[in-house]
Order: C-alpha cells, then structure tokens, then sequence
C-alpha cells in the first residue's frame, strides 16, 4: 500500500522534538542526499522505504518547500496548547530571576539543550483573563513536556530573546561582553571556563549556602550588583596601580 506524503505547510507543524532529532542527524552526516531523506522521514512522518522509493524531484521540492520555512522569521506566539493543556510565554522577561535568565542564556544556544530554554519561556496557563493570563512557576520537572511544542513558538521566541538580550547588553554594558564567536554568553569579567557560576560565586560572596537565594532574585538587581562590583574593582585596582607609579 502506497503510504500518502504529508507536507508540513507552516513551523507550527514540526515540533521541536522532531527538529532536535533532525539537526542531530544533520551534524553527524555530511552525505546531503542522507540529509534530505532525513528531512522528509522526520519532517513528513515517513519511512524510510517509502522517502528512498520518491522521485528525486519530488524530494527536492519538498525539502526545498521545508528549508523555505525555516528561512522566516516568526513573529513570537503567545501561547499554544499541547493537548488540552495552555502554555504562555512569559509575560515579561524583565521580571525573570537571575536562575531563570542563567538557565535561558545557558540552553538556548544549544539544540540539544532547547527544550531547557523553552520550559524558561513557556509555562502552563494557570488563569486568564481575555488577553491577559498567569503563568505557573518555573518547575524544571516539567521540561520534556516542550518537546511536542511547534516549531513557530521556538523560532519566534528564539529571535524575542536574543533581542532582549542585546538590550541587556547595552543597558549593562560595562559587565557584558562578546563572546569569541560575536555571540553573548556570560559575563565577561569572569572566567569563561565557569560562566555564570562566578556570578552567583561573587554575589554570594563565596557562601555555598546562599547560591539557591541569589538565583531567586531579580535579574536586573543582579546585574545591576555585578556592574557596581566591576567598577569599584577596577576603580581599586586603578588606585593601587598609581599608588606604585608614584
């Protein structure tokens, strides 16, 4: 029996299950005919028989018709159900703790590590009114549950959050800095081998047992603490320095 081909027509249709599989796929073969058959298999819900037995025209237009719609960009969603169950995007990433943020910069570069981020961003919908709703806390339990969430909700709020993290930057500029390859991943008066665990170190002021209340607190009044931090080193080190010119 000829098994029917089913075409995504938007990134709503793919789950980020099924990109996280493919994208691994992809990284360990450099074979683009392995590739593309990988892509219609995983993307179209086919075997593999049945993508080998297609015309090779028919499986370029389709994965040209896929690739096409990784190339927009989407606009962030809201929210989106799984089932029966309605997730939102955090209402204002301004309002975030430091851990949240730590855990959203930490895992949002990672496709293996995606559904990490997500379970930051989005959150089951505990109460709405209209346009307006309450998001549960965050609960790192719940993070294989985004493995079945669209692929347009990834997409949108990967480009949200990098926005919002270059405005971060700006706003903080004497703490952030770039990393080797252009992109913004931790706290550039600190190590690169412990990221943002120096961070929390230094506001915790070494104190292991203060580590879980310190990702509890605003992220600004954290960022904001480590900017403060930075200057007056520097000012102090500036100071000893021209104390020994002299």
């Amino acid at each position: 029996m000829k098994k029917k081909l089913s075409v995504p027509n938007d990134l709503s249709e793919i789950t980020l299950g099924q990109y996280q599989k493919f994208h691994k796929l992809q990284e360990q073969n450099d074979d683009p005919y392995f590739v593309q058959c990988k892509m219609i298999e995983i993307f179209c819900n086919l075997d593999a028989q049945a993508v080998r037995q297609m015309k090779m025209s028919d499986a370029e237009r389709v994965a040209k018709i896929i690739n096409d719609m990784f190339e927009k960009k989407p606009p962030l969603m809201h929210s989106f159900y799984l089932e029966s169950k309605e997730f939102g995007f955090i209402p204002d990433l301004n309002n975030i703790s430091f851990g949240e943020y730590i855990d959203l910069d930490t895992h949002i570069s990672n496709w293996d590590n995606m559904h990490l981020a997500m379970n930051v961003l989005y959150r089951p919908v505990k109460d709405r009114i209209q346009d307006k709703y309450l998001i549960e806390d965050y609960d790192l339990d719940r993070k294989d549950e985004l493995l079945e969430m669209p692929m347009s909700a990834v997409m949108g709020s990967i480009f949200f959050f990098v926005s919002f993290r270059e405005r971060l930057v700006k706003d903080y500029g004497e703490l952030f800095g770039k990393g080797e390859q252009g992109g913004l991943d931790s706290v550039s008066n600190f190590s690169r081998k412990y990221g943002w665990f120096q961070s929390i170190y230094a506001l915790s002021q070494g104190r292991v047992e203060r580590f879980e209340n310190i990702t509890k607190l605003d992220l600004h009044q954290c960022l904001y603490t480590l900017t403060y931090m930075k200057e007056k080193q520097e000012l102090e080190n500036r100071k000893i320095k021209k104390s020994f010119n002299k």
